[in-house]
């Protein structure tokens, strides 16, 4: 399959919305990922954003019922793979979600393939696929994962695809 079938159901960026130039995404989301991405022109602030220590928090749908003992490894730093070397986690907040009203239901899988359990995971670092690494290696494999919070910036009520501008003024 060569890239242009691969890429037909897909929309891009600026087919959704007229950006400036040099329009920029602030981090990543994998392509089974979905919730809140920041878009800028400001290098500075998309600096700012990837290499301070911000907060990132996913809510995340996993395979099973979690267990205390799973949320308190999540908790403490796991091991995982990044580029093919061992890496351990910083701590993190890791818990139950309770209320999940505000996400939108979306056909994950089936009941019969068994329960599944709802975790906010709030991580300050961001390795590539870090939190379905996380969920996998503490043995809840993640079905569906979406970013709700970068920062102070909430995803709340925006619906997808939407867009949201904000002036961000970074202190040199």
């Amino acid at each position: 399959m060569n890239h242009q079938n691969k890429r037909r159901n897909k929309k891009l960026l600026n087919e959704l919305y007229d950006f400036p130039e040099n329009t920029m995404a602030v981090g990543r989301l994998d392509e089974k990922s979905e919730g809140l991405l920041l878009l800028t022109t400001d290098g500075k602030f998309s600096n700012y954003i990837t290499s301070s220590k911000i907060e990132k928090e996913y809510h995340v749908l996993v395979d099973g019922i979690i267990t205390t003992e799973a949320i308190l490894k999540l908790q403490k730093g796991i091991e995982i793979s990044v580029e093919g070397k061992s890496y351990i986690t910083k701590q993190c907040k890791a818990e139950i979600l309770e209320d999940t009203s505000h996400i939108v239901e979306r056909f994950v899988r089936d009941e019969r393939h068994g329960p599944t359990s709802w975790l906010t995971i709030t991580i300050t670092e961001g390795k590539f696929r870090q939190v379905r690494k996380m969920t996998a290696k503490a043995g809840f494999p993640t079905l569906r994962l979406v970013r709700v919070r970068v920062g102070d910036y909430k995803l709340e009520d925006m619906e997808s695809s939407s867009v949201c501008e904000i002036v961000s003024i970074i202190e040199q």
